[in-house]
């Protein structure tokens, strides 16, 4: 059905028109041409589930509203909409759900299909047939289409659309998504998904932790062994002197800068000392044996004693020294008053580490992240006292490392575009290509973040509209001088860069890299792919040529040229490489390479089915990696996939797939306990990227889980079936009494954990930081505090570290300064109030004691709250940090627009999950349809 569109702004593609109603006026009917096409601009997509109810876990129901809101041209035929989906749409299936959803877009006169030569991956089109009816000027029309699986979070919609008239430049199309969280509908995505939507009421249901007076030790984070207050304190200013050991400059000289952040002066005589030294022997918990990485801070009036029993552990004695400056002081500089003196408490405090190996991953591969993000990473990681950066340098998506020698990988394998046929790079993916820039095939862009998200600066505090509108770094790529500086960078935080490359799925990036220099240069040395092999698989994200062939002589010879230049950039950058990783997860299958003629010549493998070939590619990549590192790490699925299994020498397994009732639950364990090194990569409690709850507003895939810092920090890493309550959709779920428990023998096989920041969603800096933080506070508090509290200990633990986030390491991230870089704060996630009215008055609460309410009747003025207070039934909420910033807005008793109903001017409503006020009285018009009635609230 084709409507006019109402609103008042026929020739401006005003920001806040576009933000709140999408649409603009009828043009006059004289100024109608058939001759001509609308610009991109000029028109706009909005996609909305609609109902999970037509099948049940099959397809669902969404519905596109395509508006024209150009004022002179019709949209008619020849035409090509381009965009990204991660659920398929059902027309693309076969079987009877793909007939259906044929003949439902063929009754709209429209078809959608692959949109890539290739057939791979999620880059689709849609197109008009000859029985579409044109669009004209100022109208708007919905078009059904059934879209695989279900869409029940906001990241889950299509993105990166553009536009293409008769085969030529394509140019955004404006994009929206909206998801009725009231809907259950839209918010249920099949019959067994028993997880509430989030609201106000639930919030303040959960938001138990009362305030508490926080010792010492309870301040810091992660917890020491020991921490004693003293009497006094200790003041530092401009005259303290740092003294150290030579052995010890590069941390003497962190420490120096870290003060000089905070601290104005120019040094001179009398002041405190803080002096720095190692002990070898230094044994923290008087076990008898020295604590590798362990110290003592020591501070009186006269200074500051660091001792640590080793470098590393002199640089976590001053990650401690720097959460003992008082916030104001961090406050106080980040606003450019650098105070002339700080006090620090007087304290006795003696600490070291639970595991060795306490890392974080981090994808650049999906989208890319600058060297200053990944620097700032590292720098907080310190700070937490993480020590591994596992750095995922390629995937299907992006090959993110110069290699000497091999100008394609970078040159085209760093590249996204719309490229349908992959002559320059890799075509568009997960709705980006090279961000807002020029070059990927899209004109016309959104000139700022701003303008891609509709209007609206972007807070980041969850979901944007501009990631749906090509904002994220499809594109780009560390030289290698970028990485040795981030390698020199890692290394004087005590941090070691655990390098990946993918292989041998997830390797679509470096196989069309490959494939394209032989197309060009005629050179098979480093071609990974057989062009003869007739295999047919699908990877789950959807790519049909992702696979690197083991049969073939010139993939070991591309994977040992790798090898080779990664270890020569780690030598030339001092940096250790310690470890190797090897990827190895999700190869699809199970006819991989079947069909491969290379695989039946080869004498090596001929006659090795699937299996045996997987195996035999694992061995030869293991044997290479380790002339590089004296260890190697990988997915689980490198050494277990049922029924292959697999033994490697040096190896470390990652186990990852642990998702409550899929059968792999007891993995780790069973790994640990037959003799297996162990680094625990749980998806249920530690991939970062998963959203914090069911809030169609939460970025994230919820594949695995909804993670958020309680599932981190309430993490057992002995006893991960502890936190197996209800699995993933929210049902009551008990762990299998059979299932393997870790031995004292297998507990020595637990050598870390690591979480995991995953970069599908992962658009900007602001996101990255908005999922790692606060996750990655407990993921830090579990893997570094050797007092892991057991389930009957946890509620209590758990109070206090809702205490100490929103009484100290909250403020403490607002004001954050990354040494050696520019820039202040951290884009934390601030938590979303509860709330309730009743008898007229508000109750409100969060779930971290400390950070400050506003309420708003009118969605205009705010006020603090600061205990019950009279209120009408209609409240809005909010939570604001130490820094300004404040969370989205929690509502309550908030009513849903009525149609035919006459809003008075100041009237708040609920309107497809988006809150909208009255601007002028007796407004009876749909909210997202008149914004000269409606201003959306955000």
């Amino acid at each position: 059905m084709s409507t006019p569109i109402r609103s008042a702004a026929l020739r401006l593609l005003a920001a806040t028109a576009l933000a709140s109603s999408f649409v603009l006026t009828t043009a006059p009917a004289h100024a109608v041409t058939s001759a001509c096409h609308p610009r991109g601009r000029d028109l706009s997509v909005t996609f909305q589930p609609i109902d999970h109810t037509v099948t049940d876990a099959q397809y669902f129901l969404a519905r596109l509203t395509l508006a024209n809101r150009g004022g002179r041209c019709s949209l008619g035929g020849n035409w090509a909409l381009y965009f990204n989906s991660v659920r398929r749409p059902a027309a693309v299936l076969p079987g009877t759900a793909g007939d259906t959803a044929r003949a439902q877009l063929a009754g709209q006169g429209l078809s959608v299909a692959h949109a890539d030569n290739a057939q791979s991956g999620d880059l689709y089109v849609l197109k008009p047939t000859s029985g579409f009816k044109p669009l004209g000027p100022g109208e708007r029309r919905q078009i059904d289409i059934n879209i695989e699986l279900w869409a029940v979070q906001k990241t889950d919609a299509p993105a990166g659309w553009s536009i293409s008239f008769d085969g030529g430049p394509a140019e955004w199309v404006p994009a929206k998504t909206l998801l009725d969280p009231a809907d259950p509908k839209q918010t249920k995505a099949f019959s067994g998904d028993n997880r509430p939507v989030q609201t106000a009421a639930i919030r303040f249901a959960d938001n138990t932790a009362q305030r508490a007076n926080l010792a010492l030790k309870q301040r810091l984070l992660p917890q020491p062994l020991s921490a004693t207050a003293g009497q006094g304190t200790v003041t530092i200013d401009g005259r303290t002197t740092i003294r150290n050991p030579a052995a010890l400059s590069g941390e003497a000289g962190y420490l120096r800068s870290a003060l000089g952040d905070v601290i104005k002066g120019r040094g001179g005589k009398g002041g405190a000392v803080i002096r720095l030294s190692v002990d070898p022997k230094l044994d923290v918990d008087h076990d008898g044996k020295a604590d590798a990485e362990g110290y003592t801070l020591r501070s009186a009036a006269t200074g500051v004693d660091i001792v640590g029993t080793d470098a590393a552990g002199v640089l976590y004695g001053v990650q401690t020294l720097r959460q003992l400056i008082p916030v104001s002081a961090y406050e106080a500089a980040a606003r450019g008053a650098r105070p002339s003196k700080i006090a620090l408490p007087s304290a006795t405090i003696a600490d070291a580490p639970l595991f060795g190996y306490r890392g974080l991953g981090i994808d650049v591969a999906r989208h890319f992240e600058t060297k200053q993000t990944i620097e700032k990473f590292l720098d907080l990681m310190s700070y937490l006292k993480l020590n591994r950066l596992h750095f995922h340098l390629s995937d299907d998506e992006g090959w993110r490392l110069q290699i000497p020698g091999l100008p394609e990988l970078t040159g085209f394998g760093a590249h996204r575009g719309l490229d349908t046929g992959q002559t320059k790079q890799l075509h568009q993916g997960m709705g980006s290509g090279n961000d807002l820039g020029a070059g990927d095939g899209v004109t016309g862009k959104a000139r700022s973040e701003t303008e891609a998200n509709l209007g609206r600066k972007p807070a980041y505090q969850g979901f944007e509209q501009d990631t749906l509108n090509f904002v994220g770094k499809g594109s780009g790529y560390y030289t290698t001088a970028d990485f040795g500086e981030l390698l020199k960078y890692a290394t004087r935080r005590h941090i070691e860069v655990v390098p990946e490359f993918d292989f041998p799925a997830h390797a679509r990036a470096a196989v069309q890299s490959m494939e394209h220099r032989y197309q060009s240069t005629g050179d098979a040395t480093y071609r990974l792919l057989d062009p003869k092999d007739t295999s047919q698989h699908t990877s789950v994200q959807g790519y049909t040529d992702n696979l690197a062939n083991p049969c073939l002589p010139s993939t070991y010879a591309f994977l040992s040229k790798v090898v080779t230049e990664v270890k020569g950039l780690y030598a030339k950058a001092g940096a250790p490489l310690g470890t190797f990783n090897l990827g190895g997860d999700e190869p699809p299958g199970p006819n991989r390479w079947q069909g491969s003629p290379a695989c039946k010549s080869n004498p090596q493998t001929a006659g090795k089915d699937d299996a045996a070939l997987m195996n035999y590619f694992f061995t030869k990549w293991n044997q290479i990696a380790l002339t590089a590192a004296p260890t190697t790490a990988g997915w689980e699925d490198v050494v277990r996939d049922d029924p292959r299994t697999l033994k490697l020498d040096h190896f470390i397994a990652l186990p990852w797939q642990n998702v409550w009732g899929w059968g792999r639950e007891a993995w780790a364990y069973h790994f640990a306990n037959n003799g297996q090194p162990v680094i625990l990569a749980h998806a249920t409690n530690l991939y970062m990227d998963m959203p914090y709850n069911k809030d169609p507003d939460e970025p994230g895939y919820y594949w695995a889980n909804y993670v958020d810092e309680k599932n981190t920090f309430t993490y057992q890493p002995y006893d991960v079936y502890a936190s197996a309550t209800q699995d993933r959709w929210g049902n009551p779920f008990t762990p299998d009494p059979s299932w393997e428990k870790l031995t004292p023998e297998g507990r020595k096989n637990i050598l870390g954990m690591e979480a995991q920041l995953w970069a599908e969603n992962g658009k900007s800096q602001e996101i990255r930081e908005y999922q790692a933080f606060p996750k990655l506070l407990g993921v830090a508090e579990r893997a570094w505090n050797r007092d892991t509290p057991n389930t009957a200990q946890m509620p209590a633990a758990w109070n206090v570290f809702d205490n100490t986030l929103g009484q100290v390491t909250f403020p403490l991230l607002s004001f954050y300064k990354p040494v050696g870089l520019p820039g202040v704060g951290v884009n934390y996630r601030i938590p979303l109030p509860g709330g309730q009215v009743q008898g007229g008055t508000l109750t409100a609460n969060v779930r971290n004691p400390g950070l400050a309410i506003e309420y708003s009747a009118d969605g205009v003025s705010w006020k603090r709250y600061g205990g019950p207070v009279k209120a009408g039934p209609t409240v809005l909420l909010r939570t604001r940090a130490a820094d300004g910033r404040t969370s989205r807005i929690s509502t309550v008793g908030l009513p849903v627009w009525q149609a035919g109903t006459a809003y008075p001017a100041g009237a708040l409503v609920d309107h497809q999950g988006e809150i909208y006020r009255a601007t002028r009285g007796s407004s009876s018009a749909a909210p997202d349809t008149s914004p000269t009635s409606w201003t959306l609230v955000q």
